[in-house]
């Protein structure tokens, strides 16, 4: 059954004195404007982490930064995180390129599907970060779900139920879906595809398949919100449950967490900087820009285990 906005959704912006905010939409999701990132004041970066908190998704536009800028803002969230694909560029190493040139035609983009970054690491990141270059004149949105909402409007027996369960995230689908349908080169899920002529996955890429259990609720460690940890990506068991009373549950949890009412889309433009807490939100990217170009660089900021 689908929700729609009730007195629960409040994504109406706390009052600052150093940034403007405006809500994107009424479930997740706000543009930060009034500031440039490459010089914000300690006063503004603690306004600008709050909002993040509060609206899970925040983005700015019109940001001229080079990739010392984006690793300099980055890194006043905490310290980098580990990544799982992609490889920096060269004397950023955390700064990493996400491009697709306009005669790529591929199956599957990097982001493709709803997910949660990196889930299958025992310390998955907290925060990722993009920032727009090129972008195609239409297509590439990004969609973003607010997944502590989701848990807010799920019945106390559910959220009862859910509580002492943990569930398996693996990178297993990403493995399969790379070396089914993808070319093997250099861009990160080249690499993946590439495993497929292999005797056995790498050590590294058989860690991640292998994966991490955690708390099917988590608790953010900064607000103490309660959200779903679950994605149709990387969420492939429940511990305790058999296959087949755990795929139902996640199937309607994945569901759940990405109903319209629940979701903002991001159109992006050049100059565009957005920023997430992969704590309270699940996101996903399109593949639907063949013929053009798009060049993004991201950054993600190190988490906890979740609990």
């Amino acid at each position: 059954m689908l929700i729609h906005p009730t007195g629960r959704f409040d994504n109406h912006p706390a009052d600052n004195r150093h940034i403007e905010v405006r809500p994107l939409a009424a479930a997740i999701g706000a543009e930060i404007r009034g500031v440039s990132i490459a010089e914000l004041s300690d006063a503004a970066f603690a306004e600008v982490r709050a909002a993040l908190f509060r609206h899970k998704m925040i983005y700015f536009r019109d940001q001229k930064i080079s990739h010392a800028d984006q690793a300099v803002f980055s890194r006043r969230f905490g310290p980098f995180a580990e990544d799982a694909y992609t490889q920096g560029v060269p004397g950023y190493p955390q700064v990493q390129p996400l491009i697709k040139e306009a005669d790529q035609s591929v199956g599957m983009v990097f982001g493709a599907g709803w997910h949660t970054d990196s889930a299958f690491l025992a310390e998955p990141p907290a925060i990722s970060m993009l920032y727009g270059v090129d972008i195609p004149p239409y297509g590439g949105d990004t969609i973003f779900a607010n997944s502590a909402l989701a848990y807010a409007m799920l019945s106390e027996t559910m959220q009862r139920m859910l509580a002492p369960l943990r569930v398996h995230m693996s990178m297993g689908r990403v493995v399969q879906t790379a070396q089914a349908h993808l070319a093997a080169d250099e861009t990160p899920l080249g690499r993946v595809a590439a495993t497929r002529d292999m005797g056995r996955l790498p050590d590294e890429i058989a860690r991640k398949v292998q994966g991490a259990m955690h708390p099917l609720v988590r608790t953010h460690p900064v607000t103490g919100e309660k959200a779903l940890y679950c994605d149709e990506t990387y969420a492939t068991g429940v511990e305790g449950l058999t296959a087949a009373e755990a795929e139902p549950l996640l199937r309607f949890l994945a569901g759940h967490i990405t109903q319209p009412a629940f979701t903002c889309r991001l159109r992006w433009a050049p100059g565009t900087y957005v920023a997430w807490d992969n704590r309270l939100c699940v996101h996903q990217a399109f593949n639907d820009y063949d013929g053009f170009r798009r060049e993004l660089y991201r950054t993600t900021i190190a988490g906890e285990t979740p609990s």
